[in-house]
């Protein structure tokens, strides 16, 4: 019999899902404007929904997973999107004080056709709206943002920590650039 995933220990869970880039889909924009619809159906409070990461950048290498940010108003509406969402068939995969992380299409089996993370955040805690445009708009920064992943996607293929750490000072830094050419572009 097969563990559930939440009887896995992290380097288990690993394994069942490593890192996986692939090319562009253009098929990723779809993806998202449909879990948007059921999105806006299922968190009629949420103040902006957004699609974001790589799978939101043209052109680049990415993991095949739709990353989604759901802004609120405020903790009692955070609170209570999670557990909307919760309702709606997503996983709670990690919860601090002003976001929790959800994710639909992770099975026992590994990855389904389609898999979603939602970051549900607080209105305003929003820096990948920058960093997104930003790469849209800076084609040579976005391969070089691939180049990276690439290039940590074949040391850390089973350590997710590792992959994201890795990513982490660049991520920074463009997104630093981002927010002062763009200021104030995304205020709700």
């Amino acid at each position: 019999m097969k563990k559930q995933l939440n009887e896995m220990t992290l380097e288990e869970l690993w394994q069942l899902f490593p890192i996986v880039l692939e090319p562009h889909r253009d098929c990723w924009a779809q993806w998202y404007a449909e879990e948007e619809k059921q999105l806006r159906r299922l968190l009629p409070e949420a103040l902006r929904i957004s699609h974001i990461g790589s799978t939101a950048v043209p052109a680049i290498w990415a993991k095949p997973i739709v990353d989604i940010l759901v802004e609120t108003a405020d903790q009692a509406a955070l609170r209570r999107t999670a557990k909307k969402l919760e309702s709606g068939g997503y996983l709670c995969m990690s919860e601090a004080q002003n976001r929790i992380s959800l994710n639909k299409g992770y099975t026992a089996e590994g990855f389904a056709a389609r898999v979603f993370h939602v970051h549900v955040r607080l209105a305003g805690d929003h820096d990948e709206l920058y960093f997104r445009d930003y790469l849209t708009t800076y084609p040579n920064a976005a391969k070089e943002y691939e180049t990276l992943k690439q290039k940590l996607w074949n040391l850390f293929e089973h350590d997710r920590d590792a992959y994201t750490q890795g990513k982490t000072e660049f991520v920074r830094r463009y997104t630093r650039i981002a927010k002062e050419q763009y200021h104030g572009r995304y205020t709700i």
